[in-house]
C-alpha cells in the first residue's frame, strides 16, 4: 500500500500507519487478551482497524472466525487477531483486511486515488 511508513512501538512492536495514522499494529502482551484456559496474555495480537462497527461485528460474531475482539476495544474501529491464526486466512482475506485497514486511515484524497488504479470487485 502507499503512503505506508513504520513507527515502533516501546517493545519494538511494528505499527504501521498512513499518514501519521496506525492502521496495524503488533500489540504488545495486554490483560484484555489471555488465553481462556491458561491465563496467558497472548504474545502476538495484531490490530487492524476496519471501516465501521458492522464490518467489525461481520468478523467477531462468527464464533468460528478468528477475529476476535475485547472490552478495551469496545467502540473502536479495530478487529484482533492472533498471529498464531493467520494461517486460517485465505491470502486474499488477509489481502482485503490489509486494505480495509489501510483505506479506513488513509486521507480521501489517498483512498480515491488507489481505489481508482485498483478497483475492486462490486465497485
Amino acid at each position: 500500500m502507499p503512503h505506508v511508513t513504520v513507527e515502533y512501538g516501546p517493545a519494538e512492536n511494528p505499527v504501521y500507519q498512513v499518514g501519521a495514522k496506525s492502521f496495524i499494529f503488533f500489540r504488545t502482551p495486554r490483560p484484555d487478551a489471555v488465553d481462556p484456559e491458561t491465563g496467558d496474555r497472548y504474545p502476538d495480537v495484531i490490530v487492524f482497524w476496519v471501516p465501521s462497527e458492522s464490518d467489525k461485528q461481520a468478523l467477531v460474531q462468527d464464533p468460528d472466525s478468528p477475529f476476535f475482539t475485547t472490552p478495551h476495544f469496545k467502540g473502536h474501529s479495530s478487529v484482533l487477531l492472533r498471529s498464531a491464526r493467520l494461517p486460517e486466512l485465505t491470502l486474499q482475506e488477509l489481502t482485503e483486511i490489509i486494505q480495509d485497514a489501510w483505506l479506513s486511515r488513509a486521507s480521501a484524497t489517498r483512498a480515491r486515488a488507489w481505489l481508482a488504479e485498483h478497483p475492486r470487485p462490486g465497485d
